[in-house]
């Protein structure tokens, strides 16, 4: 990555190497990063990432906004009446 790029994830925490993420922080060598996640949560105190520079992690709380939260439920509503009147949702097979 270009040393002005921020590194953002969201997705998996063990996506990235946080030695190496934090390094590159601390190095200059990447702008910055935003976390939602990381590879053991919550963080123990000897994670490389707490404290380094220009890194801001967040809660793993996405989905816990009241839209989030209003959507997750209308989900389970419709596959409630999906399954009561015999129609498959969400199948994986």
């Amino acid at each position: 990555m270009k040393s002005n790029a921020f590194l953002i994830n969201t997705a998996r925490g063990l996506l990235i190497n946080e030695y190496d993420l934090a390094e590159a922080l601390n190095q200059k060598t990447l702008s910055g990063a935003g976390l939602d996640v990381l590879s053991v949560e919550p963080p123990s105190p000897d994670n490389p990432l707490i404290g380094a520079r220009n890194c801001i992690i967040t809660p793993h709380n996405a989905w816990g906004s009241l839209e989030s939260r209003a959507r997750l439920l209308a989900q389970a509503v419709d596959n409630l009446k999906a399954f009561l009147n015999g129609e498959h949702r969400n199948v994986v097979s």
